[in-house]
């Protein structure tokens, strides 16, 4: 490609773009750019919502253990007599069997963990907040008690008398 081409090339697409370059964004269709994360609000999980993640959790791991091992015992005893029998393919098929106890064992472990975590989470992150919540505000009776400007010099710091 020859320079002029390609100067015409970027000639082109920025008059087709010539609203400029637009950068990790995808405009929604509507013309209007979709709410900024600090608009929206906080991220809000009920109890409710987390119990119904643990449930389907649980209940695929039950499936998992259930119905997914159906070919594990035909397939080993299949692995067992071809390889009684010196077919190669026995040892193949031993091997597909394990790999798949294997990742079938991994998935059902993530299966449980997401199922108990979901279990606790709810109250382990509602004990963290209100723990936050108790040394914030000891740390603003701290700051007034230490603030000269609370009280008149030589008078009792009102932060440490009986509120009203």
């Amino acid at each position: 490609m020859v320079w002029d081409e390609w100067e015409q090339l970027k000639t082109d697409a920025a008059d087709r773009h010539s609203t400029g370059m637009q950068l990790n964004h995808l405009e929604p269709g509507d013309g209007g750019y979709p709410a900024l994360p600090g608009q929206t609000g906080d991220l809000k999980v009920s109890q409710s919502d987390l119990t119904k993640i643990g449930g389907q959790a649980h209940s695929l791991y039950n499936n998992l253990c259930s119905k997914a091992r159906v070919a594990t015992p035909s397939s080993d005893k299949a692995a067992g007599d071809l390889s009684g029998q010196g077919f190669a393919l026995g040892g193949g098929l031993k091997h597909v069997s394990n790999r798949w106890e294997e990742q079938l064992k991994s998935l059902m472990d993530a299966c449980a963990h997401i199922s108990n975590h979901m279990q606790v989470t709810k109250k382990v992150h509602a004990g963290g907040e209100h723990y936050i919540q108790r040394q914030m505000s000891s740390i603003d009776a701290l700051d007034a008690g230490f603030d000269e400007r609370v009280g008149e010099p030589g008078k009792k710091n009102p932060a440490y008398e009986p509120k009203k």
